[in-house]
């Protein structure tokens, strides 16, 4: 993407998050281009300045805004995966976070519209789970340093099956509206870390 001066870029920004806002409450299908323009005080020449390639290029950084905030919503408690306590603390922010959202997956949704005519929505998704995959194994790597789970373990795998169990309950979650397949995974998992992992004398 090209240099912008900081007005342009705050003015992209306020595009960005006015569709990305627009999108979670009402849907992809249902959101316009016109009622991003209306949501944002912005105007057509300025959308198509930031976004040239239209609808399908802006939800396509839609994709990209609501991967990292998927992310950033989890912190500071997924960078602290140090201990125990932090680790259940990183499990309530998770749940809490996917309550908040409810059953509608704003990423989901846009990823599942652009589908394979945008070859970077795919992208954007693996990046993600990619980047999501290394902070957990990051705190299992951590914990192995400490002594509290064996270092035989492989992180990336237990990180990984960790994130599978996460995803299946936020599927259930968009099909049932309840976070308790996504609890379940997320206690099963934390507590199979602690059972099977700690190192004793």
């Amino acid at each position: 993407m090209r240099s912008l001066t900081r007005k342009g870029a705050a003015t992209r920004r306020r595009v960005l998050e006015g569709a990305a806002a627009h999108i979670r409450e009402y849907g992809v299908a249902a959101t316009t281009l016109d009622d991003v323009l209306a949501m944002t005080a912005t105007s057509k020449s300025q959308l198509f300045h930031y976004f040239p390639g239209g609808r399908e290029e802006l939800l396509l950084s839609v994709a990209r805004f609501e991967a990292d905030r998927v992310l950033s919503d989890q912190q500071p408690q997924l960078g602290d995966l140090t201990s125990w306590p932090g680790w259940w603390l990183w499990r309530d922010k998770v749940v809490e976070r996917y309550r908040e959202q409810g059953r509608l997956c704003p990423l989901d949704s846009v990823v599942s519209h652009l589908g394979s005519s945008t070859p970077g929505a795919q992208a954007v998704v693996t990046e993600l789970m990619s980047r999501w995959q290394a902070e957990i194994a990051a705190g299992v790597r951590h914990m192995q340093g400490i002594g509290e789970i064996d270092p035989g373990l492989d992180p990336d795998r237990a990180a990984a099956g960790l994130l599978a169990g996460i995803q299946g309950g936020v599927l259930l979650l968009t099909s049932t509206g309840r976070t308790t397949h996504l609890e379940a995974a997320l206690d099963m998992g934390i507590s199979h870390l602690q059972a099977g992992g700690r190192l004793r004398p």
